[in-house]
């Protein structure tokens, strides 16, 4: 009789163990770039990705991520479903143009998977960003044609 009880005991503690180690990280929060993670100047890095160079508002539900900032005179708003299926978002493109765009984002355990194609000009180009966050620090990790650039924020 011990020893099931002894069993019992270790399955419940496992399955809370899986239930926490599962459990989405939460990325609401207003963030600011680290400048010493920002591109040198002259580096060809582009604008951040969906954050940019900061500060950005993020506000997560259970089924989207959504992202405010303010880029010049104009406020910005890019939202993602977080279901795998596509979400459509006005971005700026090169020379500052404004180009429609395509992104899933998905969960790769405790990982955001942004991958985002945009049109401009006939040319297609695409980017992955991969979002992680530990306390109060966000580091987006963006992967284009440019190479991959890691930028770190904080709250």
């Amino acid at each position: 009789m011990k020893r099931a009880r002894v069993g019992v005991i270790a399955a419940a503690i496992l399955a809370v163990a899986t239930v926490a180690w599962a459990q989405k990280p939460d990325f609401s929060g207003t963030w600011t770039l680290d400048p010493a993670s920002a591109p040198a100047a002259g580096g060809g890095g582009g604008g951040g990705g969906a954050l940019g160079n900061g500060p950005a508002t993020v506000k997560q539900t259970a089924d989207a991520l959504t992202i405010e900032r303010t880029v010049g005179d104009a406020k910005v708003t890019l939202t993602y479903k977080l279901d795998g299926t596509e979400s459509r978002n006005m971005m700026m493109g090169r020379g500052g143009q404004a180009a429609d765009s395509v992104s899933t984002a998905k969960w790769d355990g405790p990982k955001l998977t942004i991958v985002t194609k945009q049109e401009m000009d006939g040319q297609v180009s695409e980017s992955t960003q991969v979002w992680t966050v530990e306390g109060s620090t966000l580091t987006v990790e963006t992967t284009s044609a440019r190479g991959t650039q890691k930028r770190v924020y904080k709250k």
